[in-house]
């Protein structure tokens, strides 16, 4: 089964583990890189911050095997 996954800021994603979202929390760039490259290969979809999508640029998240979606600031 696809999960969803959460990555970003503890402050901005810890309530969608409420919801069952695997939370992928990162406060540095280099977090947010880590945690993208460490993708348990179960997740289908990613919710990012804004901040964890700009660490990550637009040609990752292009390219990416799996469905994105940046949340609103």
């Amino acid at each position: 089964m696809t999960t969803v996954a959460v990555l970003g800021e503890p402050v901005r994603t810890s309530g969608y583990g409420l919801a069952g979202a695997q939370l992928l929390t990162a406060t540095t760039p280099d977090e947010v890189r880590r945690c993208w490259h460490e993708l348990p290969v179960d997740v289908g979809v990613v919710l990012l911050t804004p901040a964890a999508a700009d660490a990550l640029g637009p040609e990752v998240l292009e390219s990416a095997a799996v469905l994105t979606v940046v949340l609103p600031p």
